[in-house]
């Protein structure tokens, strides 16, 4: 296919100059050359192609519908190339991103806007859903790059941590007076009876908390799974229970007083959050390679 392109490539020019020596001169190949290149097309083909007179060459019928056929397919192939070159120019490009309610807020917003800035020609889609989800879209190559909370074992791809953040379990003061009232024992043990709020099973979040609150002898009796973290950031605040939530995006609340911290024991520990993606990704997308860079030059400062 090679061979006959370029065999294609030299009838086309030859039809664009009418004349063997002009196109000779385009092409930077002999008029030996070209007219060898010519017959070679012709025998491919079974037909005649051009008609050779004293001023040059002028098509054939079959000549003038195989030209408009070529024409059309290196045009196509000319826009090709100069897309590409624009989007080297521009650096437009395109950018897969899945992340949770949650991180998408606190975390990826900030960071986005600013390189959105950077970058006003890449094409950015923000996929909301679960961290398992995120997972799967990375495997079947749905999403280009990921922001989750980073597993212990994370196989077949690469990381770049973002921050370290902390699981912690908050509710209002008066929720807290109310329950020992109620429950007439210390808080420590009236605890055992409040209604925690979390979010759903099948969250990684949820699985990480869960497995800290075994190790603590601390499983609740009582769970309202929860959506998302800012409903259960807004149902600690009327009452509805202790809610399990990030402690690096309560400050405000905590700071006004909204919401207290409650001790379950040890503290849970700190895991990290970062962006995950493939290998074949980072270097086949441009714009994967571009965020990740601007993501760890921003870590730096």
């Amino acid at each position: 296919m090679e061979a006959n392109l370029n065999l294609y490539f030299i009838f086309y020019t030859v039809a664009n100059c009418k004349n063997i020596s002009a196109a000779a001169k385009e092409l930077y190949i002999s008029q030996p050359a070209i007219s060898k290149a010519i017959s070679r097309l012709e025998s491919n083909l079974d037909t005649t192609l051009f008609i050779r007179n004293s001023r040059g060459v002028t098509l054939t019928a079959e000549g003038e519908y195989l030209y408009e056929q070529v024409k059309s397919a290196f045009i196509c192939i000319q826009n090709g190339e100069d897309r590409i070159k624009k989007m080297n120019e521009l650096g437009i490009g395109h950018l897969s991103i899945g992340v949770s309610t949650t991180l998408c807020k606190f975390l990826l917003l900030p960071s986005l806007s600013q390189f959105k800035k950077e970058n006003p020609h890449i094409k950015i889609k923000i996929l909301c859903q679960s961290s398992s989800e995120t997972l799967h879209g990375l495997e079947n190559h749905s999403i280009d790059i990921g922001l989750i909370g980073l597993p212990k074992k994370l196989r077949g791809f690469q990381s770049t941590p973002l921050m370290s953040i902390q699981d912690t379990f908050v509710t209002t003061k008066s929720y807290l007076e109310n329950l020992r009232v109620r429950e007439g024992v210390s808080p420590r043990e009236a605890l055992k009876n409040a209604t925690f709020m979390m979010l759903d099973s099948e969250n990684i979040s949820r699985k990480y908390v869960e497995q800290y609150l075994q190790e603590e002898n601390m499983e609740p009796t009582e769970i309202m799974e929860v959506g998302n973290m800012d409903l259960l950031i807004e149902f600690a605040k009327i009452d509805l229970g202790v809610a399990c939530v990030i402690k690096e995006f309560i400050h405000p609340e905590l700071e006004k007083k909204e919401l207290l911290e409650i001790s379950l024991g040890a503290e849970v520990p700190k895991r990290e959050v970062g962006f995950v993606y493939s290998y074949h990704t980072l270097k086949e997308n441009s714009a994967v390679e571009n965020f990740i860079n601007f993501i760890l030059a921003q870590n730096k400062g």
